[in-house]
Formats: structure tokens, sequence, C-alpha cells
């Protein structure tokens, strides 16, 4: 059967959610490791800038004071965006490469918005990664704010038609908002479906300005199939080591296929 763009994520997110767990043998995990530490993924223009935006999930800890480009102590936090910098900068170590993760726990869109210039327009990124959304949702439920899905949707179109108005040749990638079901903050009749409205919006404004499109939850939900909750992301909403791992995997596929397009 030929292998469609479908047919290829699908094997990717097994093979990946597979190795994660101990799954496939040790002599495969090695071959795909061997393979990808001596392949580059992608070519990559000299001199490129990137920036991590978002909430706590892109924040993970980071250090306040690891402000510039590619800081090693703590500047990346411990999730997804330290794993994925750290296979860019490794394998691309002569491309001076500048990445930036600017996510700060607690965050909603308009609080992005109100960081902005410092945290993005002065940085002038080549590429900006934003995952949002999770706290514009769940701080309806625990800390009494009022926005709704259209007040979600209405600012990040607002933001982006900010960032692209003062960089205009920037690539954009929107990654989805996720949780996990099961995780131990999480109540199903809260969140479910009415989350779902939320990743519906971030996939509609990733297909109206043409962005590169990560999809979190799937990653989540195929790993789930050979996983557990407690294993990936134990709240539901923060992931583990594990789970980071999943979220750069699949974050640096996207990442590659905008880069040769």
């Amino acid at each position: 059967m030929k292998n469609t763009p479908n047919t290829n994520r699908r094997n990717f997110l097994q093979k990946t959610s597979l190795a994660s767990l101990g799954v496939l043998g040790l002599g495969q995990i090695q071959a795909q490791s061997t393979a990808s530490a001596t392949k580059p993924l992608h070519k990559l223009p000299k001199g490129l800038k990137i920036l991590f935006q978002g909430d706590s999930i892109t924040d993970a800890g980071r250090s306040r004071s690891g402000y510039f480009a590619n800081h090693t102590w703590g500047g990346m936090g411990t999730g997804y965006v330290v794993q994925a910098v750290g296979k860019l900068l490794g394998e691309h170590p002569n491309a001076d490469l500048k990445c930036y993760n600017r996510g700060v726990s607690g965050d909603k869109v308009h609080q992005l918005a109100a960081r902005w210039e410092e945290d993005c327009l002065q940085i002038r990124p080549d590429v900006l990664s934003i995952l949002i959304g999770v706290n514009d949702f769940w701080h309806t439920l625990t800390h009494n704010y009022k926005g709704t899905v259209k007040t979600y949707e209405d600012d990040l179109r607002k933001l982006l038609d900010r960032t692209l108005k003062e960089i205009p040749d920037m690539k954009l990638m929107i990654c989805q908002p996720f949780v996990i079901k099961g995780g131990t903050a999480i109540e199903e009749k809260d969140w479910f479906p009415a989350f779902a409205a939320y990743q519906d919006a971030a996939r509609k404004i990733a297909t109206d300005y043409k962005a590169s499109w990560v999809p979190f939850q799937e990653t989540f939900d195929e790993a789930l199939k050979n996983s557990t909750v407690e294993a990936l992301c134990a709240d539901g909403v923060h992931p583990s080591l594990g789970g980071g791992y999943l979220m750069a995997q699949a974050w640096l596929e996207v990442f590659g296929e905008m880069m040769e397009k």
C-alpha cells in the first residue's frame, strides 16, 4: 500500500510510543537512535531564530534568568522544548541556531499579548511555535475566568495579526492544546466535550493562517494505546519526561516538514 502523510504520521506515532515504553527490542531502539543521531532531520538556514511560546507546558519550570538564546542551565525548562532544542542543536552544531523559550505558567492568550513586545516582537523570530489554550478553558472552571471559546479565538487571531504585521515572513507553528482523560486534575464531565471546541478553534486558526499544525492530542492518544496516563501525563495536563519526549518528537517531525517546503 502506498504511504500517505497520514500513514507516515501513524507509523511515526506508533514507533515513538512503543520505543518510549520499551516494547520495541533493544536492537531496534538502538538502530533507530543511531539513524537519528547520524542523519540530520532537515537542512536549516544559518542563524535561524526559533521561539517557543505558551503556558506551563512550554515553561516547564524554566529559569527566568536564562533569557538568552540556547541558555544551557535551565533556560529551556524540563519539558518538550529542551528535548526538541537539544536535538536541533546537537544535529546542527554549525547552523548558529538561536532558540528561545518564553512560556509562562498559567498564561492565557490575553496574557501572552500583554508581554508580547518583549517576549516575541523584540526577538523577531524566524519561527514562532505557540501552544496555548488549556488555561483559557481550565480557568473558567477554577479561577472564575469569564472568557469563552470565542474570546480565545478572537484573542489569538488578534495576536497573530499583530505579529505577522511586524514580522511578515515569519513561519508559524500552532500546537494543538491537549488534555488526557483519566488525569488526576481532570473532571471528565467538566472538560468533555467542552474543551474540544478550543481545540477546533486552534485548528481553524492554523488553517486560516497557513500555519503548521502540531497534533499533540493525537500524539498522546496514540501513545496511550500502549501506556498509561500515569506514565505520560499523570494530572492530564502536564506531561512527564516521557510525555515531553513524545511531544518533542511530534514537534520535530512537523518542524522538519515545514522547513522542507
